[in-house]
């Protein structure tokens, strides 16, 4: 039997918002119909459910590390980029029962604060479990990272098992970032990933010393590498940005999120402009306060017309794992309007996932998640703002 819900203002993201829609569900959370007020009436149709607030599509993350749970609280805030990676490293490590309770812990709290989608980055096979049973649609991202050339093809062997080990869950080989991959590497991750339809994820730019790295081999980097004991004698510079030296070491094929951009520059989005057709640039803005205590260019991104994702990154690195309070947090420091926001927030990470023909919108046949939003007074979210999830 079809339910029907209504409220002050519904946000179909496909379309224009309808003030006093109704939103037609069957019992299995497929959307029916969505209809304006008039239309509603017209029909006659009773028993409508009215709440106060807004209606929107379940909100999609497109960048978590739920592996990392465990170390919520547990990293240093303000560090930059390389010291936040070394005290990961240094911590990552913990019993198996601790990861699987902080999981299950960040897993429910998603579904709490409306989000229905994940693309989660992985380097080991610990949050098969958790995702297995979770209400959630993941992605994986297995992540391959090696910066020596000789290693490629045992790196490549190992993400392939750990790849193979999600099944039947959908697990996809990704580069890890530009300064732990060898161009070796990206010539295996394509071989495997690089194709049509397929989406991958990389993290862009997330530091000045990675642009640094890349320029002129200087920077924090250096230092984060004699740390793991690795020898990069054989690495020669272009005089290029970090963007402008991988960037044609990727496939254009598969649909690439890049992810932070938070030193990404004007030239950068030129030049990713004419090399792929199929990027996605995800933000995730309070991670980035959190370890470097500054935001991407928002306005720039916006005025080059790229299409933008939001993710929440870990718990190592926010202080939790909200879609909601990464819009609040570019509403006040970047000026975004909701409607903008909600768009990155759900269309376009279904996009990116590839899972946009049943996620993302309200539209007849699509099974999107229905979440209510209280307390946004006049379009703009608050600090009292809240989600709901209602089917």
């Amino acid at each position: 039997m079809v339910s029907y819900i209504s409220a002050s203002r519904i946000y179909p993201v496909s379309t224009a918002p309808i003030k006093n829609g109704v939103v037609a569900i069957h019992p299995d959370g497929t959307i029916a119909d969505v209809l304006p007020a008039e239309e509603a009436a017209a029909k006659n149709i009773q028993n409508i459910k009215y709440y106060e607030g807004i209606l929107v599509p379940g909100l999609v993350n497109t960048h978590c590390h739920l592996e990392l749970s465990h170390l919520e609280g547990k990293i240093a805030m303000h560090t930059g980029l390389p010291g936040f990676v070394q005290q990961v490293i240094q911590q990552r490590q913990a019993a198996a029962a601790e990861m699987d309770a902080a999981m299950e812990k960040a897993d429910a709290a998603m579904f709490d604060n409306g989000i229905v989608a994940v693309g989660d980055i992985s380097n080991q096979i610990a949050s098969r479990e958790v995702k297995l049973q979770s209400k959630l649609y993941y992605q994986t991202f297995v992540e391959a990272m090696g910066f020596s050339p000789g290693r490629a093809a045992e790196i490549i062997t190992q993400a392939k098992a750990t790849r193979a080990a999600f099944h039947p869950l959908k697990a996809t080989i990704v580069p890890h970032a530009p300064y732990s991959v060898s161009a070796a590497l990206f010539a295996e991750i394509n071989a495997v990933s690089g194709i049509e339809g397929e989406s991958v994820s990389i993290h862009n730019q997330e530091t000045a010393d990675e642009n640094a790295f890349f320029e002129s081999k200087t920077g924090h980097f250096l230092k984060l590498y004699e740390f793991l004991g690795l020898d990069i004698s054989f690495f020669e510079t272009h005089g290029k940005s970090s963007l402008q030296t991988y960037l044609p070491l990727l496939s254009a094929a598969p649909r690439t999120l890049l992810v932070h951009n938070t030193f990404t520059s004007r030239e950068d989005l030129e030049f990713a402009a004419g090399a792929h057709d199929l990027l996605f640039w995800c933000l995730c803005p309070n991670a980035n306060l959190y370890i470097e205590n500054r935001l991407p260019d928002i306005g720039l991104l916006r005025a080059a017309g790229v299409t933008l994702t939001l993710g929440t990154d870990s718990l190592a690195s926010n202080q939790q794992l909200s879609i909601l309070a990464e819009m609040l947090t570019l509403q006040e420091k970047a000026g975004v309007p909701f409607e903008e926001l909600l768009r990155w927030a759900t269309l376009n990470g279904a996009a990116f996932l590839g899972i946009d023909n049943l996620y993302g919108s309200f539209e007849k046949g699509k099974k999107p998640g229905v979440n209510l939003i209280t307390q946004a007074e006049g379009g703009r979210l608050t600090a009292q703002t809240t989600i709901q999830r209602l089917a």
